[in-house]
């Protein structure tokens, strides 16, 4: 164990010296061209919508580039939502699997939130939970800040006390929130992510450690700021991460295989819909204090006006010796991803035992939904 310590410690004190090349620039008019849509209902964690497919995304303007060459992600605003009927949004996964040895940025001028909104950048291997979980951006509802995490098998640790910007929450990995961290500098979700112009999200994803970084716009290091879409990068002068998963305490090369990259935007589910959750945040939403029955019900607008990506660029970057794997991705990862996401409710039951807890999960939050369902009928007809 000692040894292992030293080894990590040596790792993490070299990685600022590793330069970057660049692989993909997904911006502009080809942005779309290497995502793949998933177009499906949301399996995976019980929120409120359906995933649309490309066409229908470009139809409905919900995924679009705008007159700026901005990417757009949004969720429907438009639809006047009845019971029993789900809400349009976007979810989409790379083509590319990226490796150990790379890095992704995404500059962003504007997050989704907003009462029941579930918005998030997050990454995933093809075999969930035995490849690992990456969560970049996450935030829900009317939360003020952006949350980090990793998610592995049993066996994978954060350390508390570890050298990093961010607030250490749960340290057990292979638990249903995962290993998490609280952004603490201001302006990384909520309106005021905007209102500051935006900003930029960096993961190192290395045999050292998961390590991430955040800037708000007039902070953006001139090592990004001035980059292109074809040039090189160099880390050394970020400083010191906003979460570091070191390789200390879990062994990068062991719990994580090479990740696909997404972004979508959820509503209610097991996390931003949760009625405590929900309610703390939400209770002035109407009188059911219920996610799905106060927000995705109804109309769209003002409710989700600002349920919205609009992306600048993701660019991806690796070393010479780690080239992307190209996937297909219509899939959901075994077990379904997303699911750290299934922080409040999975954390008691666990997930480091895998897929089959998170059915048994999912049979019994059926079995409640039916139920549930059932009282309304009946109190309608009445």
């Amino acid at each position: 164990m000692q040894r292992w310590s030293i080894l990590g410690a040596l790792l993490i004190a070299s990685r600022h010296a590793v330069a970057y090349d660049i692989f993909r620039d997904y911006s502009g008019s080809t942005f779309f061209d290497g995502w793949d849509f998933y177009g499906s209902f949301d399996n995976l964690t019980w929120g409120n919508v359906t995933w649309v497919t490309k066409e229908v995304g470009a139809s409905q303007n919900l995924a679009y580039v705008n007159s700026e060459n901005h990417v757009i992600l949004k969720v429907d605003n438009v639809t006047n939502v009845t019971v029993g009927e789900l809400r349009s949004s976007v979810r989409i996964t790379t083509q590319d699997a990226y490796d150990l040895g790379s890095l992704w940025i995404i500059d962003l001028n504007h997050i989704p939130y907003g009462c029941s909104v579930w918005p998030a950048f997050w990454s995933f291997g093809p075999h969930w939970p035995e490849d690992g979980e990456i969560d970049i951006i996450e935030g829900i509802n009317v939360n003020p800040s952006n949350q980090m995490a990793i998610h592995a098998t049993q066996g994978c640790y954060h350390n508390g006390n570890t050298d990093q910007l961010g607030s250490t929450g749960s340290t057990d990995c292979s638990q249903g929130s995962g290993c998490t961290v609280g952004e603490l500098s201001p302006n990384s979700y909520n309106s005021g992510f905007a209102q500051a112009g935006g900003g930029v999200f960096a993961t190192q994803f290395d045999v050292s450690g998961i390590f991430m970084w955040f800037w708000s716009r007039a902070d953006i290091p001139s090592s990004i700021s001035q980059a292109t879409s074809t040039s090189s990068i160099d880390i050394s002068s970020w400083g010191t991460s906003h979460a570091t998963f070191s390789s200390n305490m879990c062994n990068i090369s062991q719990f994580f295989t090479p990740q696909n990259l997404v972004l979508d935007i959820d509503l209610c589910g097991v996390w931003a819909g949760v009625p405590s959750i929900y309610d703390s945040q939400c209770a002035n939403e109407g009188p059911t204090g219920l996610c799905y029955n106060d927000s995705v019900v109804g109309p769209g607008s003002p409710r989700y006006d600002n349920a919205y990506f609009d992306i600048n660029y993701v660019r991806t970057y690796t070393t010479s010796t780690n080239a992307p794997v190209a996937t297909s991705t219509n899939a959901p990862p075994s077990g379904g991803s997303t699911l750290s996401m299934s922080a409040n409710l999975a954390q008691s039951t666990g997930t480091s035992g895998g897929v089959a807890r998170m059915h048994d999960l999912m049979a019994s939050l059926t079995l409640a939904l039916c139920v549930f369902a059932g009282t309304l009928l009946l109190t309608w007809s009445i």
